[in-house]
């Protein structure tokens, strides 16, 4: 009996059901709270905490105030979501890049793409 030949075809596909399982996963984790507590408020870890110390010592003053506040709440959040996708855009593209770099060493003759 022989075992079964692994192509470059379905270790492709497995790894592409492997990214869209993980992707629906991702979508179902962020979802799922919205629907679980409906009218709770999601708020930032900056609000709680001047809350906290308000409460422990009223007369706490900032050590310094910002240089630029954003116009309103969406815009604060559009920065922070633009902030994390060119985050996850730079490590993506450096494990891209490396993945690349083992795959060039695995097959030198591959043709160079530069």
């Amino acid at each position: 009996m022989q075992a079964p030949k692994h192509t470059a075809h379905t270790t492709q596909t497995l790894s592409r059901a492997t990214t869209w399982l993980l992707l629906g996963v991702v979508v179902v984790l962020a979802i799922v709270p919205l629907f679980l507590y409906p009218e709770s408020e999601f708020g930032g870890a900056d609000g709680s905490a001047e809350e906290v110390i308000a409460k422990i010592n009223p007369e706490v003053e900032p050590w310094f105030a910002p240089l630029w506040e954003p116009p309103g709440g969406e815009t604060e959040s559009l920065l922070f979501a633009l902030q994390a996708a060119i985050g996850a855009g730079i490590i993506g593209y450096y494990f891209g890049r490396k993945q690349g770099e083992n795959l060039g060493r695995k097959h030198p003759s591959a043709p160079d793409h530069e």
